[in-house]
C-alpha cells in the first residue's frame, strides 16, 4: 500500500503491514543469510577441490607404482631369459616363472601366443610337485619326476630356447 499523504517527494511503501524499518531489517537479514550461505558454499567447493587434488596425487602415485612394478617384472623376465641362455636354471623353472610373470602383466593373447612354448612346458610339468611337496617325495619318486621333467624339456627345449631368445629386449 502506498501512502501519498506523507512528505511530498517521498513515497512510503508498506508491504503487508511492515514499514520501511521492517523492510530494512529483512533485507539486512537476507544479505547476512546470503553471505553466510556463500561462505559455506565456498568452503564446500574448496573441500571438493582439495579432494580432487588429493585423488589426482593418489592416482599419480598409483600409476608410478604400477609402472615401477611393470618395470621390475620386465627386468625379471629379462634376467630369467638370460639365465636360460646361460643354462643357469632349468627350462621348466624358466618356463613356469616367465609364464607367471607374463600372466601378472596381463599380456594379451597375441603376446601369450608368441611365447606359447613357456606356457606349454609349464602346463606339461604342472603336475610335478615343487617346494615342500617335492621334499616330501621319496628319492625314487623324485628321480622318476626328474626323468619325466628332462624328457619334457627335450620335447619342448628348442621352442623354449627360441622363445627365450625372442623375449630378450622385449618390454610388456
Amino acid at each position: 500500500m502506498v501512502d501519498f499523504d506523507r512528505e511530498p517527494g517521498f513515497v512510503f511503501v508498506e508491504v503487508y503491514g511492515v514499514g520501511l524499518m521492517g523492510i530494512t531489517v529483512i533485507v539486512v537479514l537476507a544479505l547476512i543469510v546470503i553471505a553466510a550461505l556463500s561462505v559455506y558454499a565456498f568452503n564446500l567447493q574448496r573441500q571438493v577441490w582439495d579432494q580432487e587434488k588429493a585423488r589426482k596425487v593418489q592416482e599419480q602415485a598409483l600409476e608410478k607404482e604400477s609402472l615401477e612394478q611393470r618395470q621390475r617384472i620386465n627386468r625379471s623376465i629379462q634376467i630369467i631369459a638370460q639365465g636360460v641362455g646361460e643354462s643357469q636354471l632349468s627350462l621348466t623353472e624358466a618356463s613356469i616363472r616367465i609364464k607367471v610373470l607374463l600372466d601378472s602383466l596381463g599380456v594379451n593373447e597375441g603376446v601369450a601366443a608368441d611365447y606359447q612354448a613357456f606356457y606349454d612346458l609349464a602346463l606339461a610339468t604342472d603336475h610335478i610337485p615343487i617346494l615342500a611337496q617335492w621334499k616330501a617325495l621319496t628319492d625314487k619318486e623324485q628321480r622318476q619326476f626328474e626323468r619325466e621333467r628332462i624328457k619334457l624339456e627335450e620335447q619342448y627345449g628348442e621352442a623354449v630356447l627360441a622363445a627365450a631368445k625372442r623375449i630378450k629386449g622385449q618390454s610388456f
